[in-house]
Order: C-alpha cells, then sequence, then structure tokens
C-alpha cells in the first residue's frame, strides 16, 4: 500500500508560515526606500507574547544611539500564563541586532533630513524573531492620493487583461 501524501491539494509551500506582525500604515504614509532585516532581542514572555500575535509596531520607529539601533514605541502584550514576577515591561525599548557596517549605512540615510527608521514587520524566521526596518520618508496627502491611483489603474488593467484572455 503507498503512503497518502498528506491532504489532497495541500503543498507543503502553502502551510502557515506563522505570526506575522505587519505595519499596515507604514507602506501608505511613508516612501520605503531601502529594508533591512534584523534580529530583536527579547525575552521569554515577549516571545511568548509575539508568537501568541500579541504585538503592536504601528506606532513604532527605530533609533540608533551610541552605534546601536533600538525599536522604540512598539508594544508586547503581558503573556497571561506567566506569573507575575517574570512578567515583561510592555512598551519598553527593544535591541534590534544588525551588524556595525549595516547601521553605519542607515545612520548616513538618517541623518539627511526628512528620513527615518519605521518597522514594517515583525516575523519568526527558523525560530528567530525577526523585524523589517525600512528607511522611509513621508508622504504629503497628495502624494497618497496619486499612489492610490496609481494602484487602482494597475489593478483595474490587471483585471481588463485577465478577462482578454478567458
Amino acid at each position: 500500500m503507498a503512503k497518502s501524501k498528506g491532504k489532497p491539494g495541500k503543498s507543503k509551500d502553502s502551510a502557515p508560515k506563522g505570526v506575522r506582525i505587519a505595519n499596515r500604515r507604514a507602506r501608505r504614509d511613508f516612501e520605503i526606500l531601502e529594508v533591512v532585516e534584523c534580529g530583536i532581542q527579547l525575552t521569554g514572555t515577549e516571545v511568548k507574547s509575539m508568537r501568541a500575535g500579541n504585538a503592536k509596531i504601528d506606532e513604532a520607529h527605530a533609533r540608533i544611539s551610541d552605534g546601536e539601533l533600538f525599536l522604540v514605541g512598539s508594544t508586547f502584550g503581558l503573556y497571561p500564563q506567566a506569573a507575575a514576577a517574570m512578567q515583561h515591561e510592555p512598551s519598553r525599548d527593544r535591541k534590534l541586532l544588525v551588524h556595525k557596517r549595516q547601521i553605519a549605512k542607515l545612520e548616513i540615510h538618517v541623518r539627511q533630513k526628512g528620513k527615518t527608521l519605521i518597522p514594517l514587520a515583525m516575523y519568526f524566521k527558523r525560530g528567530w524573531a525577526k523585524c523589517e526596518i525600512g528607511v522611509a520618508v513621508g508622504r504629503r496627502s497628495y502624494d497618497k492620493r496619486d499612489a492610490l491611483k496609481k494602484k487602482q489603474l494597475k489593478r483595474d488593467m490587471a483585471r481588463d487583461l485577465g478577462r482578454k484572455y478567458r
């Protein structure tokens, strides 16, 4: 008898990848120039809280101080199964783990007027907590409207092409 390969219609690629906490407003409010993936230094209850999806990066930003990169303004909810003495502080600054060369490169960007570091997403990769940081420039309201129009036009063209070739 042959072994079954799992559920029909399901492939290995369609398996859930885990928790991904995204900053959805970042790409709307900012023009992203460059993206850097970095690790996050977390305590045990922060990791468990992040795995449960109890983290927010909507109001957060990254800051370089003393040659180190920190995530400021992110909130990790308390982990309810942990004892009160073992809990973490929900809104502390968390160190981001990046090479010194990358920090120097980011610092050059940040020193320019109007550029800032915004967290785009947090997720787990091979068991390690990761954060995507984007070098961003703020958009004005008319830029947002223009970007929305372009996105809508592109979507309409793709839809029309799809109908044409059916």
